[in-house]
C-alpha cells in the first residue's frame, strides 16, 4: 500500500510540475504547484516526517503562494497571449530534454534497486533524532547551528526579491 501511495504522490508531483511549466496562464500555474506542494507533503508523511510535511503545507502551500498570486496580481500578468516555448526547433529541444530527464530518472530508480522505496535507515535516524531532541529540536538544531549561513542568506534573497517585483512593478508617474 505504501509502495502505491507513493508512486500515486509521485506521479501527481511529476504531472502537476508539468502542468505548471506548460500553462500559458500563471494563475493556472500557480494552483497546479500547490498541488505540488500537496503531493510532496504525502510523500514526506510516507517518510515519517510529518513535521516537514506540516511545514510544507503552512509555508509553502499557504504563505508563500499567496505571495506568488499577489505578485501575479500587482504585475497584471492575468492573460498571456504568448507561448514560451516558440516554433517547431524549441519544442524540439524541450521534448528532447524532457525525455533526457525521464531517461536519466528511470535509469537511476531501476538501477539503484530503488532506493527512495526502502527508507528504513532514513526513517530509523530520523525517528532516534525525533526522539532525543523532539521532532522541532531535531529540524532546528542543524539548521541554527550548522546552516545558519544558508538560512539567513535565503532569507536576504527573498527581500531582494521582493523588493525588486515591488520597484519593477510600480507604475512610472506622469
Amino acid at each position: 500500500m505504501l509502495d502505491f501511495l507513493f508512486f500515486l504522490f509521485s506521479a501527481g508531483a511529476v504531472l502537476g510540475g508539468l502542468l505548471v511549466v506548460t500553462r500559458r496562464n500563471p494563475m493556472t500555474s500557480v494552483i497546479f504547484l500547490v498541488l505540488v506542494f500537496f503531493c510532496l507533503s504525502g510523500i514526506f508523511l510516507l517518510l515519517d516526517a510529518e513535521f516537514i510535511a506540516a511545514l510544507n503545507v503552512i509555508l509553502y502551500a499557504g504563505a508563500i503562494m499567496v505571495l506568488f498570486l499577489f505578485v501575479i496580481m500587482l504585475l497584471n500578468l492575468g492573460e498571456a497571449a504568448w507561448s514560451d516555448i516558440r516554433g517547431p526547433l524549441g519544442q524540439l529541444v524541450a521534448g528532447s530534454l524532457a525525455l533526457a530527464f525521464l531517461a536519466v530518472g528511470t535509469r537511476y530508480l531501476f538501477a539503484r534497486g530503488a532506493p527512495l522505496l526502502d527508507g528504513r535507515t532514513g526513517r530509523s535516524a530520523a525517528r532516534a533524532a525525533a526522539e532525543a531532541r523532539g521532532a522541532v529540536g531535531a529540524v532546528a538544531e542543524p539548521l541554527f547551528q550548522s546552516y545558519v549561513v544558508a538560512f539567513e542568506v535565503t532569507g536576504l534573497l527573498l527581500l531582494v526579491a521582493m523588493i525588486g517585483t515591488i520597484v519593477l512593478a510600480r507604475r512610472r508617474a506622469p
